[in-house]
């Protein structure tokens, strides 16, 4: 069997940040056709500026509505003519300590990071089925399995995709469909080095890294693997 993406009908939500465009970047390498979902009007300057055929932009979308999110899912099969993996990038990290921060931020976590994922999943299922070796990735956290301060609220929701995963994973493996998550520690992204300028960045993950991984996982050679949870942690 193969670890490459080499032919896979893939989409990737979050396709527009630091790892979504990394894990876009290698896919494209590796010889996959992809349909790449953000909610950006338009992706960074540079990045995916001239989209060869295999490559497909669906733009402007708020994987937080669940009607956005299927009509992006399905515009992902029809521009790929079917769709063989979903992996799950979209989501945001937010700072802030329970006795001084905004209730609210709790919402935004979940609906950010699980509804996300919840919603494009359920809207795959069908096509994953169609497509006889279906993929779903997600992106969990490392700092979900023990927060630190000032984590509750991501670490919650990340929290929820680890359960979410898990729950799909033994939901669909009857239908051969494998669903995964990565839990990352800090990714090496500029976001994160203006954040913490004074880290030893070379422990982190770089974002090419972490998409190896995931990929693997998408890949054939990824097919025994279902329902598991694997850190990437680097060196941190």
């Amino acid at each position: 069997m193969t670890s490459t993406v080499k032919g896979k009908k893939i989409a990737i939500t979050g396709a527009f940040g630091a790892l979504g465009a990394a894990t876009a970047q290698v896919a494209a390498e590796q010889g996959a056709r992809l349909a790449l979902i953000d909610r950006a009007a338009h992706p960074p300057a540079g990045l995916f500026a001239s989209p060869g055929d295999g490559i497909r932009l669906i733009t402007g979308v708020n994987l937080t509505d669940e009607s956005q999110a299927a009509a992006a899912v399905r515009a992902a099969h029809e521009q790929l003519q079917g769709l063989d993996v979903l992996i799950n990038v979209a989501g945001a990290f937010r700072w802030q300590t329970v006795a001084a921060g905004d209730p609210a931020i709790w919402d935004e976590m979940f609906a950010v990071n699980v509804k996300t994922a919840l919603f494009t999943s359920r809207a795959a299922i069908p096509f994953l089925k169609e497509s006889g070796q279906g993929r779903i990735i997600n992106i969990g956290a490392n700092g979900a399995l023990k927060a630190g301060a000032g984590m509750g609220a991501y670490a919650a929701s990340k929290s929820g995709v680890h359960r979410l995963t898990e729950s799909l994973a033994e939901e669909l493996k009857a239908d051969g469909i494998t669903v995964n998550a990565v839990l990352p520690s800090t990714i090496d992204t500029p976001a994160n080095r203006a954040e913490m300028p004074h880290a030893d960045f070379a422990t982190w993950v770089a974002p090419r890294a972490l998409a190896e991984v995931i990929l693997f996982l998408a890949s054939d050679a990824g097919a025994p693997v279902t329902g598991a949870l694997l850190p990437v942690t680097g060196r941190v």
